[in-house]
């Protein structure tokens, strides 16, 4: 399972799941993305990303606020990230997407931002675990 939606009252919550800290990154992409369009989106435009934070946790924040920024300013959609590198000791992730532009779709519900409410990034094992809330 990569990801599975949680209960909230007001917002959407989620858990994404991973056997390295790279995949839990990338899963948790996808169901910010679902949340967003339930259609399968086209691999049409690819855009890189380049992203730091003073730990691991902002560095996740702000990946994720980095995805919500492309929908709103850019009208982006992505559908498949390849995260090129995680550097774990200065924080900074190199990646690429692939997507589509969200006029070609319908779009399920705007997600106003990322909190740090609840948020958390942890391994337990081999299996790597975060978890979001997002303002909708």
């Amino acid at each position: 399972m990569r990801f599975k939606f949680l209960p909230h009252t007001a917002d959407l919550k989620f858990r994404a799941y991973g056997s390295t800290i790279e995949e839990v990154f990338e899963n948790s992409a996808y169901a910010l993305f679902s949340s967003i369009c339930e259609e399968k989106i086209e691999k049409k435009e690819k855009l890189k990303l380049r992203i730091a934070g003073k730990d691991m946790l902002n560095l996740f924040y702000n990946f994720l606020e980095e995805l919500i920024f492309l929908v709103d300013s850019k009208d982006f959609l992505v559908s498949k990230v390849r995260l090129l590198k995680i550097e774990k000791k200065k924080f900074r992730l190199f990646c690429e997407l692939s997507g589509d532009y969200g006029k070609n779709y319908e779009i399920h519900s705007h997600i106003k931002a990322v909190t740090y409410n609840e948020m958390f990034i942890k391994k337990d094992g081999k299996k790597w675990t975060a978890q979001v809330v997002l303002d909708v």
